[in-house]
């Protein structure tokens, strides 16, 4: 991962990529408000919070929510029952806005904040949430101090998606592979490469070169363990997922970001979604509960504020 300049300035580019890239955020990325993504999240949520899950949250924060990903689909299955969603980017709350509209999502509001600035009351949220955002964060120590304060005592914390380091390095080979296999791909679908037009006429080519520049970050599970653990939070644990879907999903995805999106065909869609899908079941079924946690791309961290504090 790139290493940034200042705080603040990590913040601007944050701010100005996902700005631009919040109109197209969802198709980009395959993020689906049906069922395949409902099981998606509530396969990761049971997987942190186990039976607790089950009792639900009256009042839960998703933080760096973007588009809604995470935070929308558990209001929707019933286990969040009043949604406040976070974002430094006006144009992700936007986006997120129209997907809680468009899911008849009435408790869910948003807030435009800083993660590490949050505007609320202490002991104001039964649980913090968030999907791929600790690793856009500048001060992770005044992050995880903030989601400590803002939890009530015996609330939790999940976060899912954030890459490891060891993962990040090994998914290189993937993308790697698919620069290289990428004008063969191309010639086989009769796709035309990707225009890289100015940005002031084309604003998503200025975000996509601004995308290396967001990820600050990439994490051993100790050094999540010890962020949790240093702001005061208890019943700590950080878990791994996906190896070989994520191998999948990056070598398509590489492929996929080298030519014109309406040429990519409907038919490779759903071979790379369904593939990543299988091998994402294989992951969970014979890899993970196996292999040590920083072999995998994804870790998920869970923790919980103590009740007496």
């Amino acid at each position: 991962m790139q290493a940034l300049r200042s705080d603040e300035q990590i913040r601007e580019v944050n701010t100005r990529y996902h700005d631009v890239a919040a109109s197209g955020y969802d198709r980009k990325w395959g993020i689906d408000f049906g069922p395949t993504g409902r099981a998606q999240v509530l396969a990761k949520a049971r997987k942190g919070l186990g039976a607790r899950l089950d009792h639900g949250f009256a009042r839960a924060l998703e933080v760096g929510a973007g588009t809604g990903y995470f935070g929308l689909h558990l209001t929707q299955a019933g286990f969040i029952a009043e949604l406040t969603c976070t974002d430094i980017s006006a144009g992700m709350l936007e986006a997120l806005g129209a997907n809680a509209g468009r899911l008849g999502l009435e408790t869910v509001q948003t807030v435009r904040a800083d993660a590490e600035r949050l505007p609320f009351a202490d002991r104001s949220f039964d649980l913090v949430l968030g999907h791929a955002i600790l690793h856009h964060l500048p001060d992770l120590d005044r992050a995880f101090g903030e989601f400590r304060r803002v939890l009530r005592p015996g609330g939790r914390i999940l976060f899912a998606g954030e890459p490891s380091s060891l993962g990040d390095r090994i998914a290189r080979l993937p993308k790697r592979a698919a620069l290289l296999a990428a004008p063969l791909w191309r010639r086989a679908l009769g796709a035309a490469p990707i225009d890289t037009p100015d940005d002031q006429q084309q604003p998503a080519a200025g975000a996509h070169r601004l995308e290396a520049e967001v990820d600050i970050h990439t994490f051993t599970p100790g050094q999540l363990e010890r962020l949790a653990r240093g702001a005061g939070l208890v019943d700590v644990d950080v878990r791994g997922e996906e190896l070989l879907a994520n191998w999948f999903g990056w070598f398509n995805r590489g492929l996929e970001a080298t030519a014109a999106d309406t040429d990519v065909p409907w038919w490779w869609r759903q071979y790379a979604f369904r593939g990543y899908l299988c091998l994402q079941k294989l992951d969970r079924a014979a890899l993970e509960p196996h292999l040590p946690t920083g072999l995998f791309y994804n870790l998920l961290l869970t923790g919980g504020r103590p009740e007496d504090s």
